[in-house]
């Protein structure tokens, strides 16, 4: 069996059902719960669960250090974060505490907490609620990084994530909340972290994007001639390695497309894994096609600094002739 829901319906359901099954979990964050959260995914879980959803006081460094303290006392604490951009102030959290606390101890306390926050623009919203900053996480060593790109896989990955015995950090783009209808499957449901899907099978080119940009690559891989294979990763950390380099060993060639800045972002990291696994299949350059290296604009401007299934399908254009 399966429901028709939005991805913001998809995570307000997992958390339901994770609750349910998991008496340990808890949710608190700014606003999750009399209001049900700044775009509403947590919306009546504190009339389900009162004793364990909770409001926070604005302060992201407690939120996350909370998180921290609750998971080495055994509880799984799923705080969330406003927006993406409000993480900062408690990153420190996160590196210094939160993703070192295993080896830290040697293996008797583990960190099983995840931290679910929007993020990505789109939306035309105010300076700071827009950033894509998930490179800067997935440099943690110990911190996983999960972006979900559909209705199913949010569910499936925010299951593994909460399951999962050590912290992630879990982006939700902001502009794919309520963007479409997708079958998602009832109860049960579970996508492993660190495997990539082949969304589109090709053989000229490999398209690879994450998050808000998967729909965009599959608008240019429609728009244009060539073949075109599209690759989610679906966790930005671990990273599939394996799914990428095998898709652009057949083509020969690739397009990796992500919305943060273009310098030191994920995209560089994919890069230079295929150049070291799969340097000799290569027919040209690997592209880039990113934000670009300045900080996010107001939204009268947030349309030219997107990318667009235009600028991906130049991408692929250059890839081909290259």
């Amino acid at each position: 069996m399966a429901s028709e829901l939005r991805l913001v319906e998809a995570i307000r359901t997992t958390l339901r059902e994770e609750m349910e099954r998991d008496e340990t979990m808890i949710v608190y964050g700014e606003d999750v719960g009399v209001d049900g959260g700044v775009f509403r995914a947590t919306q009546d879980l504190i009339d389900e669960f009162p004793e364990r959803v909770h409001d926070f006081p604005l302060a992201e460094s407690a939120i996350i250090g909370t998180g921290v303290g609750l998971a080495a006392a055994g509880m799984n604490p799923v705080p969330e974060i406003q927006f993406q951009s409000f993480i900062y102030q408690g990153f420190h959290q996160l590196q210094q505490h939160a993703a070192r606390i295993r080896s830290r101890t040697r293996g008797r306390y583990n960190c099983q907490m995840t931290v679910r926050t929007p993020y990505g623009g789109g939306i035309r919203a105010l300076e700071h609620h827009s950033e894509s900053f998930e490179a800067g996480f997935a440099h943690v060593p110990g911190l996983k990084v999960v972006v979900p790109s559909t209705p199913a896989d949010a569910k499936g990955l925010l299951t593994a994530s909460i399951r999962d015995p050590d912290p992630v950090v879990f982006f939700e783009p902001t502009r794919l909340y309520r963007a479409m209808r997708e079958s998602v499957p009832d109860g049960d449901h579970v996508v492993p972290l660190g495997e990539a899907e082949v969304v589109r099978s090709g053989d000229d080119v490999t398209l690879v994007a994450w998050g808000s940009m998967r729909r965009a690559a599959l608008d240019a891989a429609a728009r244009t001639d060539a073949s075109v294979e599209v690759v989610d990763p679906r966790t930005v950390s671990p990273l599939d390695s394996d799914t990428i380099v095998a898709s652009v060993r057949k083509t020969g060639r690739c397009v990796v497309v992500h919305e943060a800045p273009r310098t030191l972002g994920v995209g560089a990291e994919i890069v230079a894994r295929i150049n070291d696994e799969a340097f000799y299949y290569l027919e040209s350059p690997v592209q880039r096609v990113t934000g670009y290296d300045v900080p996010y604009p107001f939204f009268a401007r947030e349309g030219a600094y997107l990318p667009d299934a235009e600028r991906i399908e130049r991408g692929i254009e250059r890839a081909l002739t290259g």
